[in-house]
């Protein structure tokens, strides 16, 4: 069998043929001896423990007392007195033992049965009044009788909701022996009479009367009871029936019925009716119980039958789930162990293979797409495992290509981003260099403003174009061989701003900045110090300060703004903190991707937090390898600009002459310019010009 393929259909259909057979042809018919005969046996022997013998304990019990009660209304002696209080304590205990038994078997028994049980319990709880009643002497003997036969007339209702066997002939027998059992209580209820009227004497018209529906609702219980016995059970009622008991005590009911007339003496043979009744109960008892064996034994060889089911049933079943657990497992196992070799080989391509092949391709390399997709597919005994390895095998080439054009498409797209931000930074620095020499050949105070003003554009838009060079993972083309000041470079940040106006820079002169890292440093502040500036009112000013900390050289950029909401505010910290790939469609977040790379080249921690003035504060901590300490500390710390100040790259000297065009200012270029900034920045400088010209005249 292991050298022919199967189809994973067929392998899976005869795992399931063999347990959904056996479960259903099997445990069903075992499950329905089992568990609605079994279990029906249980709870029937369960209700006849806790429900059916303590009832007939509490009848014969309730049936005691009113004999007394009735004998204690005629005679009123100590010794009557005395018993009936042993008589009661008898019957309260009895009731105590149907309330827990009857608890026991309450999931078992028929609701129908148990609301007759929770019946009998309450009547039962509710006997002292009628025993008060009794003490009182406010019932008649009469009364009496029917009060407590109230009661067992509850108690026999039990009976009638009473299920012993599935089978219906015993469950006729059953009813049967019930109605005899009835009848029997007649008898009680007379002897509880007639008892009564020997007190007396004397019988009333309601006691005669009572008498006679009593004898006649016996013989007719006794009746119904016997003609539906079977021939085997009806033998021993024609026995009893024939006894000189029975026939005294028939005799006797006639006498009574024919003889006693309302308020006369009764006749002397109503003197033998305790004796006769008493023995006729005893005989009644005896014959009755002897047929309720009989009819239990008859549910013995049912009660075997379901055993012997159970045993056959439960050990072919039990054949059965053991030979379909083995042939499952068998075929389970094979399934898994192939399905699992396929399952690892997917899960290294995805979880290993192909984040390492995209980061070899992010670092530039070479891949050779055979050699990355090695055959997924192997020997298996199931045709439609091997084909699903050959389709992962296909899918790890077809996602290996894709990965390899995408990267090859990145690269495509960051030379096209490259070349057009090379073309474009090198037409602006020609721009900026064509108009600083316009700079210095006009002298029209509104022309040079408006000439200022396009090179200062001039120099944001060659800030832009080296964003791009950034993003294809470039380094722009600027760059200084010696270190230079830090407050020159937060200076020049801020000159790349097109609202530098509402700038202050409150920097150290002590401290300078690598050169390998100005351009970069440059370029990222001018993104923070831009982004301060357009998201806060043109009212407000932007702080930049600066001071040095334990672990390197701390610069804030603080702008008084609307803020940005918590949630947003630590998205664009892990950003920062770990800037992901570039994506093309996330357009709106250029700048802030620049700074993660700038500040990832040069190791800067950049973090974002909320200004104590509903602002937002942009710190970055430069580290202390790219910051160097001035040999010679200089004490002041400057502003770049204020309201109606100069821009801080221009240097003053006095006014020549006295006339008003010689108390103008004149620029004296790169002044105040680190000696490393002058020949790249000296075309920016002159665009602040304007400012100041402006500032002087309306002085």
């Amino acid at each position: 069998m292991a050298g022919r393929k199967r189809s994973i259909r067929f392998k899976i259909f005869a795992i399931l043929l063999v347990p959904l057979t056996a479960l259903v042809v099997i445990w069903g018919f075992a499950a329905k001896l089992t568990i609605e005969q079994g279990q029906q046996l249980l709870r029937i022997q369960k209700v006849y423990d806790n429900i059916v013998y303590p009832v007939s304990e509490a009848i014969n019990e309730l049936q005691s007392e009113r004999f007394v009660s009735v004998s204690y209304l005629a005679w009123r002696t100590s010794t009557l007195r005395t018993d009936l209080q042993v008589q009661r304590r008898k019957t309260d205990a009895t009731a105590v033992l149907l309330t827990r038994l009857s608890e026991q078997a309450r999931d078992e028994t028929p609701p129908a049965m148990w609301d007759r049980v929770q019946d009998l319990i309450r009547q039962m709880d509710r006997l002292d009044v009628l025993r008060g009643q009794v003490d009182d002497q406010r019932l008649t003997r009469l009364d009496v009788i029917e009060e407590y036969s109230s009661v067992v007339e509850t108690a026999h209702q039990v009976y009638d909701r009473l299920m012993i066997s599935p089978d219906i002939d015993i469950i006729e027998q059953t009813k049967a022996l019930i109605l005899i059992t009835r009848s029997r209580e007649l008898v009680s209820q007379q002897s509880a009479l007639v008892l009564g009227a020997q007190a007396s004497g004397r019988m009333t018209q309601d006691e005669r009367d009572a008498f006679s529906g009593m004898v006649g609702k016996r013989r007719l219980l006794y009746q119904l009871g016997t003609s539906q016995l079977d021939a085997g059970l009806l033998k021993q009622y024609g026995t009893l029936n024939s006894t000189p008991i029975y026939t005294s005590f028939v005799s006797l009911e006639d006498d009574v019925i024919a003889r006693v007339r309302p308020g006369q003496p009764l006749p002397p043979e109503a003197i033998a009716w305790p004796t006769t009744a008493q023995a006729l109960t005893r005989q009644l008892t005896e014959t009755t119980n002897v047929a309720a064996d009989a009819t239990a034994a008859r549910a013995v060889p049912l009660a075997q039958s379901v055993l012997w089911d159970i045993g056959i049933v439960g050990g072919l079943g039990l054949a059965a789930v053991l030979a379909t657990a083995f042939i499952s497992f068998r075929f389970a196992r094979t399934v898994t162990g192939e399905l699992s070799v396929l399952h690892r080989a997917a899960a290294d391509l995805a979880g290993r293979r192909l984040p390492d092949l995209v980061r070899r391709l992010r670092r530039g390399e070479d891949v050779d797409v055979a050699a990355e997709t090695p055959p997924m597919a192997q020997a298996s005994g199931t045709v439609e495992i091997e084909n699903v390895g050959r389709a992962f095998t296909s899918v790890q080439h077809t996602a290996i290509e894709a990965a390899v054009g995408q990267a090859e498409l990145r690269k495509g797209v960051n030379k096209v981003f490259l070349n057009l931000a090379r073309r474009s930074q090198s037409l602006l620095q020609r721009q900026l260099g064509m108009l600083d020499g316009l700079e210095k050949e006009i002298t029209d105070p509104d022309l040079l403003e408006r000439l200022f003003g396009v090179d200062h554009l001039t120099t944001r838009m060659r800030r832009h174009a080296e964003g791009l060079i950034i993003l294809s993972g470039a380094v722009p083309g600027r760059g200084w061989r010696n270190p230079v000041r830090l407050y020159d470079v937060a200076r020049a940040a801020t000159e790349e701003v097109e609202d530098y106006l509402r700038v202050d820079v409150n920097m150290p002169h002590g401290y300078s900045l690598a050169g390998s890292s100005v351009t970069d440093v440059v370029h990222l502040l001018a993104e923070l110090i831009e982004n301060a500036t357009v998201f806060s009112p043109p009212q407000t000013r932007v702080q930049v300060r600066g001071e040095m900390v334990a672990r390197g050289f701390a610069i804030e950029v603080e702008d008084r703004g609307l803020g940005i909401p918590p949630e947003e505010l630590a998205h664009l910290n892990a950003r920062l903190a770990d800037p992901p790939e570039f994506d093309l469609a996330d357009s709106d977040r250029l700048g802030l991707f620049v700074v993660g790379l700038l500040a990832r080249r040069h190791n800067i921690r950049v973090s974002l937090r909320t200004s104590p003035y509903g602002g937002t504060s942009a710190v970055l901590l430069l580290p202390q390898e790219i910051v160097v300490e001035n040999e010679t500390r200089e004490p002041a710390v400057e502003r770049l600009a204020q309201p109606e100040a100069s821009p801080p790259a221009l240097a003053l000297t006095p006014p020549i002459g006295g006339g008003a065009q010689d108390s103008l200012p004149r620029r004296v270029r790169q002044a105040n310019l680190a000696p490393q900034l002058k020949e790249e920045r000296s075309d920016l400088f002159s665009s602040f010009q304007a400012g100041w010209q402006r500032a002087q005249e309306d002085s």
